[in-house]
């Protein structure tokens, strides 16, 4: 039997304590939890700087004290805008004009992603259309030197299959192993039939619901925390948008990944003649992460939304301002790219970005890893 890493969200505050004092991610749990040579194969427990070659020092060197965001730019038609100019915008933050200190185009950061697909009943029919889409996206979109990603399936429980890693062929073989696992009593059509439990326990309730914004949460408190730093990061979530039974909610799930500064792009897909997709929920979670929602009908749609989530990803623009507000209190500051360009105005631009961040706190980091040290 396959052996699989489950992140029990009753236990997410002691990972994220492991995480803060060891460095702990979750791969590196996932082949402590297994005997033998059965562990998933995954690189190192957590992904070497060295590991993706860092050729855009020019951006990582004042992330410290400025704020980075970056941006897209698409027309009408969804054609990508390649050629703006700092002078064509402007950044607010809560309502504040702000110094633009650096403008640059097409910023080629490393990828760290991480790809979360739902095998819930409502994804029954088109799991396999979605693992295919999925293997091209990566073999496609990844470059092994550079680049690096994971793969997790949920239900009510989130497993991670493929810890971050840069190997196509591991993570291909992680997407063959997911499946739809029906819980005790399914007779399809998403229809479960309440019967005797099997006698390992499980929990039949939790095997046949959906916990969405548990696995967004986790996979950014557990997965996309830990990725290599100065990388760009997503969230490709694969769900027809119905959460049954997270115990976060949907705010919980985007403040998470708004601090993991991880753009969400949700693909609502499920099996159209028995569930509905819940378009809105997809739509907020994206938007308010910077990533975008699509909703594809056909293998076709399905394609064509991964390709240009992969456009989204290589054609953005980083603008880094310092902040006016110089206060380190950890509110949220709400950002605003505006088009000043009275030529670009009139085209009626699309401008995709994250609404908004969390400002640091006053906390000193060094003390705090001098205190960790000296207790061990």
């Amino acid at each position: 039997m396959r052996r699989r890493e489950l992140i029990r969200p009753l236990l997410l505050s002691l990972l994220v304590a492991a995480l803060l004092c060891g460095g702990v991610a979750l791969s590196s749990k996932s082949a402590a939890a297994t005997d033998g040579p059965t562990a998933l194969a995954s690189p190192s427990p957590t992904p070497r700087r060295e590991e993706l070659p860092q050729d855009s020092d020019e951006v990582v060197k004042f992330d410290t004290n400025l704020t980075n965001i970056f941006f897209t730019a698409a027309d009408k038609n969804k054609r990508f805008i390649s050629d703006l100019k700092a002078e064509d915008i402007r950044v607010l933050e809560d309502g504040q004009p702000q110094e633009i200190f650096t403008f640059q185009q097409n910023i080629d950061l490393p990828l760290s992603l991480a790809i979360l697909i739902d095998t819930s009943a409502s994804e029954e029919r088109t799991l396999p259309d979605e693992k295919e889409a999925a293997r091209a996206f990566l073999e496609s979109v990844l470059r092994p030197a550079k680049d690096e990603a994971a793969i997790v399936s949920f239900t009510g429980e989130t497993t991670l299959e493929q810890g971050f890693t840069g190997n196509v062929e591991r993570l291909r073989r992680a997407i063959d192993r997911v499946e739809f696992v029906p819980p005790s009593g399914y007779i399809g059509g998403g229809v479960v039939v309440n019967g005797t439990p099997p006698i390992s326990g499980t929990n039949q309730s939790i095997a046949g619901s959906t916990a969405i914004w548990d696995a967004v949460w986790a996979t950014s408190e557990e997965l996309i925390g830990a990725s290599a730093e100065h990388t760009r990061r997503a969230i490709i979530l694969l769900t027809d948008g119905d959460d049954t039974s997270s115990r976060m909610k949907i705010h919980d799930a985007i403040a998470r990944a708004q601090k993991a500064d991880a753009f969400v792009y949700a693909i609502g897909i499920g099996d159209r003649y028995t569930f509905n997709v819940d378009e809105g929920a997809l739509r907020k979670v994206a938007e308010q992460t910077g990533g975008r929602a699509y909703f594809p009908k056909h293998e076709r749609d399905l394609r064509d939304a991964f390709a240009q989530i992969q456009r989204d990803l290589r054609e953005q623009y980083l603008v880094a301002y310092s902040p006016s507000n110089k206060t380190r209190d950890g509110s949220y500051r709400r950002i605003e790219i505006q088009l000043v360009n009275p030529e670009l105005r009139q085209q009626n631009l699309k401008l995709n970005y994250r609404p908004g961040y969390f400002s640091k706190t006053a906390t000193p980091e060094t003390p705090t890893r001098k205190r960790v040290q000296d207790d061990k």
